[in-house]
């Protein structure tokens, strides 16, 4: 159960969502449309803010990234990692 982010990454979000030290990237997730997930049918949105238990989070630039404890079982057998590629973001899942 891990969440990583590159600080590419990290720095791709901070200038898209015009974010600053001690701000929160919330990844939740929905049954339709999104981002893929190593679950089919499951995708990821993303939010701002802190809301809810926070379970698994990582901090990268000052920003916190995270996943609230009721959306927490998606990363039971991965890890996720964010990077950024081709003036994007990447979601990668790797089996644990």
């Amino acid at each position: 159960m891990t969440l990583k982010v590159s600080t590419e990454a990290a720095q791709w979000f901070i200038d898209e969502m015009d974010l600053e030290r001690g701000d929160h990237v919330q990844f939740f997730l929905k049954i339709y449309g999104g981002i893929p997930t190593a679950h089919p049918n499951y995708f990821i949105g993303i939010s701002y803010g802190n809301v809810g238990n926070i379970k698994i989070s990582t901090e990268v630039e000052g920003i916190t990234f995270y996943f609230n404890e009721e959306d927490s079982w998606l990363l039971e057998q991965y890890e996720m990692e964010v990077v950024h590629k081709n003036d994007e973001v990447a979601y990668i899942f790797n089996e644990l």
